[in-house]
């Protein structure tokens, strides 16, 4: 990612443009840098917790399931945000220029040293609204299930809906 190439500091911290970080979050990240530079844990990468800024059992119900997926799978998603150090984000191999999925991606490689903040990544719910909590979360399983089974990404981000855009800035349709 550009953004990361030009950053001067040996932290990134990565946010979907619809998701804010709930009040507090700053004390989340300082201690758990802190524990990371003090040597008190080993060289990770953090998400946030998953929420959602609508109300209802629907929203409740998918934060929970996200919570069980990144506990069960290690597996967050983008829309939780991606605090990272520069040296394990080269490590790693940093994001890779995909259409869609890249968050999963890096998280895949990142496995065993990513950990999920009590801080909320709070994300727009404008998609489950639009299209019903049901469907967005049954179209959002099929396309991490075609990911998984290898289909090209840039046919994923058709599925997924909308125009992907690359890492490039040009939109892929």
């Amino acid at each position: 990612m550009a953004g990361a190439a030009r950053a001067r500091f040996p932290w990134l911290l990565f946010l979907h443009a619809d998701t804010e970080l709930s009040p507090g979050w700053d004390r989340d990240v300082v201690t758990f840098i802190e524990r990371i530079e003090s040597g008190r844990r080993a060289e990770s990468a953090a998400a946030f917790t998953f929420a959602l800024d609508d109300e209802g059992f629907a929203p409740r119900f998918l934060e929970m399931l996200v919570r069980l997926r990144c506990m069960v799978l290690r597996l967050p998603y983008g829309d939780q945000g991606l605090l990272i150090p520069r040296s394990l984000y080269t490590e790693v191999g940093g994001y890779r220029p995909l259409p869609l999925m890249e968050d999963v991606d890096i998280n895949r490689r990142l496995r065993r040293r990513l950990v999920v903040l009590r801080a909320h990544g709070i994300t727009s719910a404008r998609r489950f609204r639009d299209e019903g909590y049901v469907a967005r979360v049954l179209r959002n399983q099929v396309c991490l299930a075609l990911y998984f089974l290898r289909f090209p990404t840039a046919r994923i981000a058709r599925i997924y809906g909308g125009r992907a855009v690359t890492r490039s800035g040009a939109s892929a349709s």
